[in-house]
């Protein structure tokens, strides 16, 4: 396809000089392909599904420019989830000579002189709707919707956007994140049928996670999941204890997964600090490499940044959606060199700070729209060989999320309403999003009490792979991942994940058959760390079992067994003392019958 941007027909006189245009980036074969693929046909309506970091926005604005410049359109509207996302879609478009004000309010009426168009967010168009209808009535106009996701008829937003920009000359959607899963339709995308009689929603392009890094456009991302042991008391008083990631209810794992973000536990630190030890391994060869943490509410925000402070020595930028300074210190740390950033949502979509390379998966929001948006932070490729590393708790939601990283979902309607299962749901995640964000929780309708977190290394994930054999916090078998070399492309870091991993089962193999002389207080020499997350785990659900038969709370049938079989608490009892107690419960079953 001929790139007209400099060479094409002659602007018309309303808009600058040709030398004004400014320089177009070079474009990434993917997106020269879906844009030779909207000439082709040059519809009104075009939705373009690319992952997150791919540049979108790069295509975007060189359709616009070439719509400018052959005259289809001289208006350019851009919506956006975020106040930050409007700023940083009129930089990008300044740099290609489109001049855009992302300070246009309702109540101005008109945009400023010498601008082409607005960028507006979903909630200002949701708020006036017919003010930007007359507006793009008044002009040939492309609105460029900026993860139209965002636009689900079941909000307001989405009624507001049909009704603005039904006389649009031509309309572009983008998304890199999967759509809602509801029954309401997404104005001006199209659907389709399936075999099942489900109507899903259907690009006119797509490029993918998978594409994308064969392509290098993206970094591959490894998941170092992380587990460990949960106690809390409930809203009636009964005091419950489980492992996190361990096979109980959904209610129950939900419950500790909170427990596990807790800032006063020690999950939290204990997770921190490996992070930022793998960032350092990361700067190593990543000189500006930046970690950010993605918290539930504000007060978690605060609490981990005062946190990582005292790990590193040096106080965190918080992003706090009630900022007024939010997108100027989000700019400053992108070109910073601070290593860690904490925010609650709304860098988590759309928010462009390339030099981010490990996060922290802090929040108990389990969507696949959320964790999709909150991964493609991490995974904008700046040089061949930088990988990104995401530490996540070690719950199924999160497990099958980061495995299932590849898989392209539709927006389908007329779906079967899917069994509820504790988590937010995304309707109220969009709905949140609505309300600005202002710091609920999303797990607030669970009232319980915090009382113990302890953490340990689970495993990690990679391309469909996992790897490790667990281990406690700072032991070797944790450290052989934490201390992977920053600078690896996919191939090397599969390659390097399956040398440890067969190194960590030689070791298991030696310390398993090898006679270890007893200490001299009885206990063995040799730690097998899996048997003991094996023997927690059963402890646990046997404790589950019994405090269900006898009435007794969670937390004084442990006491009652530490009691009666003497040893420490659970996460520092040896493999023997737990076998104990596994078997003090037994007898108490055999005995109650």
């Amino acid at each position: 396809m001929t790139d007209t941007l400099f060479g094409g027909p002659a602007l018309p006189p309303a808009y600058p000089e040709r030398a004004a245009w400014g320089t177009a980036p070079k474009l990434r074969a993917w997106q020269a392909q879906a844009i030779e693929s909207y000439f082709a046909t040059e519809p009104q309506d075009f939705l373009a599904v690319a992952t997150p970091g791919a540049g979108k926005t790069t295509f975007a604005l060189r359709i616009a420019t070439e719509l400018i410049e052959r005259g289809v359109v001289n208006r350019v509207t851009i919506v956006t989830p975020t106040d930050h996302l409007k700023r940083q879609w009129a930089d990008a478009a300044a740099r290609v000579g489109i001049a855009i004000d992302p300070n246009f309010k309702n109540a101005d009426g008109k945009h400023g002189r010498g601008f082409m168009g607005v960028a507006v967010t979903y909630a200002q168009v949701a708020s006036k709707p017919m003010l930007h209808r007359a507006k793009t009535e008044a002009a040939r106009t492309l609105v460029i919707l900026d993860e139209i996701h965002h636009g689900g008829d079941a909000l307001s937003w989405g009624d507001g956007i049909r009704e603005a920009f039904e006389p649009a000359s031509r309309r572009l959607a983008l998304t890199g994140t999967p759509f809602r899963s509801d029954t309401a339709a997404i104005p001006f995308v199209e659907y389709v049928e399936d075999r099942e009689g489900i109507r899903r929603s259907r690009a006119d392009y797509t490029y993918g996670y998978g594409e994308a890094l064969r392509d290098h456009v993206v970094r591959p991302v490894m998941f170092m999941a992380y587990s460990g042991q949960m106690r809390w008391r409930t809203g009636t008083g009964e005091e419950m204890s489980a492992s996190l990631g361990a096979p109980v209810t959904k209610d129950i794992t939900s419950q500790a997964w909170r427990t596990a973000l807790n800032p006063t536990g020690e999950w939290i630190p204990s997770v921190l600090a490996a992070a930022d030890k793998r960032l350092t391994e990361v700067r190593r060869a990543v000189h500006d490499a930046g970690g950010m943490v993605i918290a539930t509410d504000h007060e978690d925000a605060r609490a981990y940044a005062g946190t990582l402070k005292k790990i590193t020595g040096e106080s965190p930028t918080v992003i706090l959606s009630d900022d007024a300074k939010a997108s100027h210190k989000i700019e400053e740390f992108s070109v910073g060199q601070k290593r860690w950033l904490v925010a609650v949502r709304m860098v988590s979509e759309g928010v462009d700070v390339p030099r981010l390379a490990v996060g922290v998966y802090a929040t108990s929001t389990a969507t696949p729209l959320f964790f999709a948006q909150a991964v493609g932070r991490f995974v904008r490729a700046r040089k061949r060989g930088e990988t990104a590393s995401v530490f996540l708790p070690s719950v199924p939601n999160l497990m099958v999320l980061a495995n299932q990283l590849e898989l392209e979902r539709d927006h389908a309607l007329d779906r079967p309403e899917p069994e509820a299962d504790g988590f937010v749901t995304e309707d109220a995640e969009m709905l949140e999003a609505n309300r600005e964000e202002k710091g609920s929780d999303t797990l607030e309708k669970f009232k319980f009490e915090a009382l113990e977190s302890q953490a340990s290394f689970d495993r990690v994930l990679f391309d469909g792979g996992e790897f490790g054999t667990g281990g406690e916090m700072g032991s070797e078998d944790e450290l052989d991942f934490l201390g992977i070399p920053g600078l690896l492309d996919a191939d090397q870091m599969s390659v390097l994940l399956r040398q440890r991993q067969a190194e960590q089962q030689s070791r298991r193999r030696k310390s398993t058959s090898a006679v270890a002389a007893p200490t001299s207080d009885g206990a063995p020499a040799v730690i097998d760390h899996r048997m003991l997350t094996e023997l927690r785990n059963e402890l646990a659900k046997n404790v589950s079992a019994w405090s269900a038969r006898s009435g007794m709370p969670h937390g004084l049938v442990h006491s009652e067994l530490r009691r009666t079989c003497g040893g420490p608490a659970v996460a520092q009892a040896n493999e023997e003392q737990l076998q104990g107690r596994l078997k003090k419960l037994q007898g108490w079953f055999i005995g109650r019958k």
